[in-house]
């Protein structure tokens, strides 16, 4: 058996969900990767797939050994581009995961750049708003927006954000500006559901003040509630790239900014420091470039 090729067919079917996929990126039939697959289970001597008629899934073990697998072929990937004189020219498959707003305004613009320079990458994009499990999830770029918990993972800060309360100038006019976050109480606040359900920390003179406020409008996402906030209906808490472009056309306007939280960090992150594939090496790169607005 090559061993090698087994490795890549074990990626393929866990990445692409079936054997039948897999052996459609990998120009071969599917008796052969049934057969591969076989061999590999048998020599290591475990169950890598739960298989029923209707779907595939890694065990445990499954889970364990593909993360191995990885770091070989990257290692060995590694090995042959210091060799080659066209190392400098990525090529292969990216995943790329980010929040929903950030990732539509400022990550897959960026990713869009990033395959029209490089021709021979081919990248995925999946935005969600929650923390991605790198490794079980087969990502190999996390653009994240948070302080980092201890993990396997490798973290490069690339800049930083505030967290705002905004209003529109009309609104403001209307009822006058809050001065200290315990106005907001009285304040009609344009909520997120998906975010916790009290505001803050606010900075009350190096105390930390949360407070549960209320309001008549309610969404599951920010950018409707930001929409919102700039029609007038209320005042918000937001990211500040959430409403950069509302702050620049004078739609909405920052209040409390003296009471603010810290900034916090926009991290680029992904596993495996020392086994990073060139297209990876090169994509960070990229991406650090492109959010160089939000280090200042």
């Amino acid at each position: 058996m090559d061993k090698l090729r087994a490795m890549q067919a074990f990626i393929h079917i866990a990445d692409e969900g079936s054997l039948t996929a897999a052996a459609r990126v990998m120009a071969s039939s599917l008796p052969a990767m049934v057969r591969t697959l076989a061999a590999l289970e048998a020599q290591l001597g475990v169950r890598l797939f739960n298989r029923t008629t209707r779907r595939i899934s890694l065990t445990e073990e499954g889970r364990r050994h593909l993360d191995s697998c990885r770091q070989i072929l990257s290692a060995l990937d590694d090995a042959e581009a210091a060799l080659s004189a066209d190392a400098a020219e990525p090529a292969g498959h990216l995943t790329i995961t980010a929040p929903i707003l950030f990732g539509q305004m400022h990550v897959a613009p960026a990713v869009t750049r990033f395959v029209q320079q490089y021709t021979q990458m081919r990248c995925s994009v999946v935005l969600a708003d929650r923390v991605v499990n790198l490794l079980e999830e087969g990502i190999d770029v996390g653009i994240r927006i948070s302080e980092l918990p201890d993990s396997s993972l490798v973290a490069q800060s690339v800049g930083q954000i505030r967290r705002v309360v905004v209003a529109s100038p009309a609104w403001l006019r209307l009822h006058g500006t809050p001065r200290h976050p315990k106005d907001l109480l009285k304040a009609n606040c344009v909520r997120v559901t998906d975010h916790a359900p009290t505001w803050g920390p606010f900075n009350d003179q190096g105390r930390p003040l949360r407070l549960a406020v209320s309001g008549n409008l309610e969404f599951n996402q920010n950018a409707p509630a930001v929409e919102a906030c700039a029609a007038g209906v209320g005042v918000g808490n937001f990211f500040s790239y959430q409403v950069a472009p509302f702050l620049k056309s004078k739609q909405l306007r920052i209040i409390l900014e003296d009471f603010e939280p810290p900034p916090r960090p926009i991290s680029i992150v992904y596993p495996h420091a020392r086994l990073l594939p060139v297209r990876t090496r090169v994509f960070i790169e990229w991406m650090k470039k492109e959010l160089r607005a939000f280090q200042r």
